[in-house]
């Protein structure tokens, strides 16, 4: 089984889960392809961040989502049209968690894969 970060990025956020206040959120794509099929998954992980340096990512705030599953492999193309709904895939996550991401507040550039 390979696993593919295809994007990831941390942004600011809202969250309390489990009595924490959670004021971060790692946002990502991820790819896993395995025997002739891919899937995609979007996942958001809120977590303190405490201070500038704090990038501990708890995983108890985490939902996640297969955007995508069929046989075939990787490809660029679908990954842009993922990309596209991405942000309000994600925004339908925090909201299960009753959190919100900050857009215009990134944390760190992207890591595209």
């Amino acid at each position: 089984m390979k696993v593919i970060d295809v994007y990831q990025q941390y942004f600011a956020a809202k969250c309390e889960f489990s009595g924490v206040p959670r004021r971060a959120v790692s946002v990502m794509l991820t790819a896993t392809s395995d025997s002739g099929e891919i899937r995609y998954e979007v996942t958001v992980s809120f977590f303190p961040h405490r201070d500038e340096e704090d990038y501990a990512v708890s995983y108890d705030a985490v939902q996640t989502e297969t955007v995508y599953a069929a046989k075939g492999r990787r490809s660029k193309k679908r990954e842009a049209e993922l990309m596209k709904t991405f942000r309000g895939t994600a925004d339908a996550l925090a909201e299960k968690l009753g959190a919100e991401i900050f857009w215009e507040q990134p944390l760190r550039d992207a890591r595209l894969g």
